[in-house]
């Protein structure tokens, strides 16, 4: 079994968006669901976008202090994609903390990838828990400032 990919293998510069414009938790998620869609992967752009909002419609993945995760196993995908957006404002994202969402990370697998789904939750919520990596993620002013960011984070796991 091949090993789990990096996050930095799945988020380049191309599938990172700094200062979204998105006024509702829909706009967010249609903006990086159309972000991530760029990917060969993406078979079904419209399939994709359903299983995330299916999966949202179950429990917010508005994780908290500002980053919502918004994630799906869907046959829209052939392999792992990811897509970020920072937001150029804040967006009520019904999250646990009842504060608005700046950053979201989509992160769709194939429908029966369901182990690694979970290891690259794990992986993000253990790299955003490293001091100073939020921060320094939110702070970035262009995608390769954000990639670099990450590139420093996840070298540090």
């Amino acid at each position: 079994m091949p090993a789990d990919p990096l996050l930095t293998s799945l988020l380049t510069t191309a599938s990172v968006r700094v200062g979204l414009l998105a006024e509702t938790k829909a706009d967010v998620l249609t903006g990086v669901v159309r972000l991530a869609a760029s990917s060969p992967a993406v078979r079904d752009a419209a399939q994709l976008l359903a299983d995330v909002e299916a999966r949202e419609a179950t429990l917010s993945t508005g994780v908290g202090d500002g980053i919502a995760l918004p994630h799906a196993r869907t046959a829209g995908v052939t392999e792992t994609v990811a897509a970020l957006v920072t937001l150029a404002r804040p967006v009520d994202f019904e999250s646990l903390d009842g504060e608005p969402v700046c950053l979201a990370l989509l992160i769709a697998t194939p429908e029966g990838a369901a182990g690694q789904h979970v290891r690259l939750l794990g992986r993000v919520s253990r790299l955003l828990s490293q001091p100073g990596v939020r921060d320094r993620l939110l702070e970035a002013a262009t995608p390769e400032d954000f990639c670099a960011a990450l590139a420093d984070a996840e070298a540090a796991l």
